[in-house]
């Protein structure tokens, strides 16, 4: 049963938490995201973005809320691929992460 709470998370963790965030905001929870103390955005389900847009067309990034809903894709290995990528450039350094 989804949860009416809104819970808060700084940046960093809603990163490491990423996919996590994602299943529970498909069961109805939502999140807000803040940086330095201060709400930046907020993670709700698509529907609820819609209801509270109410008749008005979505408009910038908003406009893509849903779009991946149900979009099957292996974002691990596109993680994999950024970061490879990213090894080969020569323009700054690469971050360490965990990718299991």
């Amino acid at each position: 049963m989804p949860t009416t709470m809104t819970e808060t998370l700084g940046v960093a963790e809603a990163k490491r938490r990423f996919s996590e965030l994602i299943e529970r905001v498909r069961s109805g929870e939502r999140f807000v995201v803040t940086r330095r103390g201060k709400p930046v955005m907020a993670l709700v389900p698509p529907a609820a973005a819609r209801t509270e847009m109410g008749e008005k067309k979505p408009a910038g990034l908003l406009a893509l809320v849903g779009v991946l809903e149900d979009w099957d894709w292996d974002h691990e290995e596109f993680v994999k691929e950024i970061y490879s990528a990213r090894r080969k450039a020569r323009d700054r350094s690469v971050p360490e992460i965990d990718l299991g």
